[in-house]
């Protein structure tokens, strides 16, 4: 393990050093702002479309979130994960020995797109933050970085023929003069239904908390972390931010375990909150006020859960447009505040004995963020601004009301927003902001949404800080989302270039094609996948219901008669034959079979395999696990199949996707 970390950190420091060593020099095809992990992915891929490259960082450690402690992935419906996203969970699933893994430790993640780097040969520059943007009419000529650890030394130039803003903040964006929001907009904007202002009753106080430092006590003053505000219509917009925190890496192995001990700053009086809604609602366990996911190795990632938990709310306005100074104030006041709470859970006299105890069995890993002090460097910013680009995804995309055409990735997760303030109503401590609306079916993200207006900007995408209302982005800021949105803007940039045109003209059936034609970047066959809704390649027989959730993709087709007469054919069309790695999905179903038949059939032979219900074990945030059938050896054509059964099934039956992977 140690090796491993070791070789990660010699791998990081090296490339810093060759970065710096052999600054870029010349005019650049594509310069990649913000090691994001849809940084590193479009690096990557204008590196393998032969474009030369700089991926550019502000810190010292890539892969944002996804290597910065979230590791329980937030997918919403694997579906829409597609090509070098897709490729990432199936290189950390290769770690764990798994054919793909949605949970994992961060240094496994950084050790993941250290190696897209090693693989891309394209240069990093680390370190370095943006001073500057030089334009001439709608293009970036160039940007002037500064050093982020130290500002007043001397600066660097780099002269790009296009640039791709992966940042969270969208800084590049900001300072090459693109259109921009904050905060929440009114419904009234969009026509929304849960954007602005939201009082609901998802991760909100009980009712009688008291907010006063003595209660009953108005004239005592508010307890800290609520402000004065009178809260405003439901639905009216401002420019709140949705609350941030970090993302905990704790550990309860004793031999890799660091102890959580009393900070610098530490003041338990931030904390009285969570003592009086304890008080109020006791609770068994820490789940009341944390939400622990179990990663491997005795690892967590522990999100925000409850009234009162990690996010620090209403302490970030100033974030999205501060300067770097009031930035860092910002993080620093996150930590501090992080870290203390972690203390006070475990520490406090008043807080209940057993929730105590279990908080002391925990501390920080001995092996992650070994240059951060085992603390993650990467604060989680849902939410900065947001372009206006040239089409801004809304409700209506995220519920299939309004769909485009020049889709380039999907979204899947629900429309989520974290709270925005926590102030006085009727007397009591609530909060507002938060917005959690389920059953979000996969759909199309906009070309559009990525590009700025043409008469800002011909040569910028943002596939990160893109352009939606805050609801919509609520639905499409996820990780894998990010990371397959920055592969086709990286695929939409090299196009760009060829072409000879701006990013706004280019022809997007053409990146369509690219995309799905070669989702690897590097011209091998791709997998084949035969969903159920495909109806040109699935033939049913018998009582198949169809079902919109929990499946993989847009439905499933789930069988209750027990008739032994029901089956569904998969049928891939073939373009290359040879030997194909086959997978079927297996979702979990309330009441689900022991046992499911599949048949396999090469287009001369059938095999017979079955699938065992308790020897699935479905991890993470996902409907279901692909299960291996096996390799098949097909034809060219429309000759093989793959059918699901309900033979000898004891209670429903799931037959939803099938996947074809060429061996290479």
């Amino acid at each position: 393990m140690f090796r491993l970390i070791a070789a990660c950190f010699l791998l990081c420091v090296n490339l810093s050093a060759i970065a710096q060593a052999k600054k870029p020099a010349g005019r650049l095809d594509v310069c990649v702002y913000g090691g994001t992990s849809a940084g590193v992915i479009a690096a990557y891929t204008a590196a393998r479309m032969g474009k030369s490259v700089v991926l550019i960082e502000p810190g010292y450690r890539l892969g944002g979130l996804s290597s910065g402690g979230l590791g329980f992935t937030d997918i919403g419906n694997k579906y829409v994960v597609t090509g070098l996203a897709r490729d990432f969970y199936r290189h950390i699933g290769q770690h764990y020995g798994k054919f793909e893994q949605w949970t994992f430790e961060p240094k496994v993640a950084e050790a993941v797109f250290l190696d897209y780097v090693k693989r891309g040969n394209f240069k990093v520059i680390y370190d370095a933050r943006l001073r500057n943007v030089k334009k001439s009419d709608n293009h970036i000529l160039s940007i002037e970085l500064e050093k982020s650890s130290n500002p007043s030394a001397h600066t660097q130039t780099i002269k790009a023929k296009q640039f791709i803003d992966c940042s969270y903040e969208g800084d590049l964006m900001a300072k090459a003069g693109v259109s921009y929001t904050t905060g929440r907009e009114a419904n009234s904007v969009y026509n929304e239904t849960v954007d602005g202002v939201q009082l609901k009753d998802q991760h909100q106080f009980p009712n009688g908390i008291d907010p006063y430092k003595i209660p009953g006590k108005p004239e005592s003053g508010l307890l800290w972390g609520i402000n004065n505000e009178t809260l405003a219509p439901i639905g009216s917009g401002d420019k709140k931010i949705q609350a941030y925190n970090f993302r905990l890496c704790l550990t309860n192995d004793a031999a890799n375990t660091i102890e959580i001990t009393r900070p610098a700053n530490y003041d338990s009086t931030r904390y009285e909150l969570l003592l009086r809604y304890l008080q109020a609602k006791p609770a068994k366990d820490w789940s009341a006020y944390l939400k622990p996911d179990m990663m491997p190795n005795h690892k967590t990632d522990i999100n925000n859960n409850g009234p009162f938990s990690t996010d620090m709310i209403g302490m970030n306005y100033a974030y999205p447009d501060g300067d770097y100074a009031t930035r860092a104030v910002i993080i620093k006041a996150h930590e501090d505040y992080t870290k203390g709470f972690l203390y006070f859970i475990g520490h406090d006299p008043r807080m209940p004995e057993h929730l105590r105890a279990q908080a002391l069995k925990w501390g920080y890993p001995k092996d992650e963020y070994v240059n951060s002090n085992h603390f993650t460097p990467q604060l989680y910013v849902r939410e900065a601004r947001r372009m206006i680009g040239a089409y801004v995804m809304t409700e209506a995309n995220c519920l299939r009301k309004e769909v485009v055409e020049d889709k380039i990735a999907m979204g899947a997760y629900n429309m989520d927003s974290h709270n925005a303030e926590r102030l006085v109503v009727n007397g009591m401590v609530k909060n507002e902001g938060d917005v959690q609306l389920r059953g979000i079916n996969p759909y199309p993200i906009a070309y559009r949404s990525i590009t700025p207006k043409v008469t800002e900007c011909g040569n910028l995408l943002v596939p990160v800080c893109l352009s939606a209302s805050h609801m919509a982005y609520g639905s499409i800021r996820m990780e894998p989302v990010f990371m397959v949105l920055g592969q086709s803007a990286a695929v939409a940039a090299c196009q760009a270039i060829d072409e000879g045109v701006d990013v706004q003209n280019i022809d997007v059936k053409q990146l369509q094609t690219e995309l799905t034609g070669n989702p690897l970047v590097d011209h091998s066959t791709p997998e084949i996948l035969v969903d159920n809704d495909d109806a040109d390649n699935v033939i049913k027989t018998g009582q198949w219901i169809r079902q919109t959730t929990g499946g993989y993709g847009p439905s499933l087709f789930i069988d209750t008669a027990k008739s032994s007469a029901a089956e569904v054919k998969f049928i891939p069309q073939i373009k290359e034959a040879g030997k194909y790695q086959v997978y079927v999905y297996y979702p979990r179903v309330s009441h689900g079979s022991n046992v499911t038949q599949i048949t396999l059939f090469d287009g001369q032979n059938i095999s017979n395999k079955t699938i065992e219900k308790n020897k699935v074990q479905v991890v993470g945030q996902t409907s279901g696990e692909w299960v291996s059938m096996g390799t098949m050896q097909v034809p060219v054509g429309k000759k093989a199949y793959v059918s699901v059964s309900d033979k000898g099934a004891d209670g429903v039956v799931v037959a939803d996707a099938v996947l074809f992977i060429p061996q290479r």
